[in-house]
């Protein structure tokens, strides 16, 4: 009887630690697709603060700039 209640004991543990084992492979596989996509998000951001430094200043003036219209 005891010998019945070890074994199924051990084949309880070995029940958890597949799944713990696929937890952690699953777990692990989304870690790697999420550095992919902070890495990608971090190369578009530096693209657009590149492309952002390269844009001129507009020639347009702001509203405080402007001169009033003639009715005012």
């Amino acid at each position: 009887m005891e010998q019945i209640q070890l074994l199924a004991r051990i084949a309880e543990l070995e029940t958890k630690l597949a799944f713990h084992e696929l937890t952690i492979e699953e777990l692990n596989q989304s870690l790697v697709q999420q550095q992919f996509a902070i890495d990608k998000l971090q190369t578009q951001l530096r693209h657009l603060a590149e492309k952002f430094k390269g844009v001129q200043a507009s020639n347009i003036a702001t509203q405080a700039e402007e001169t009033p219209p003639p009715h005012y």
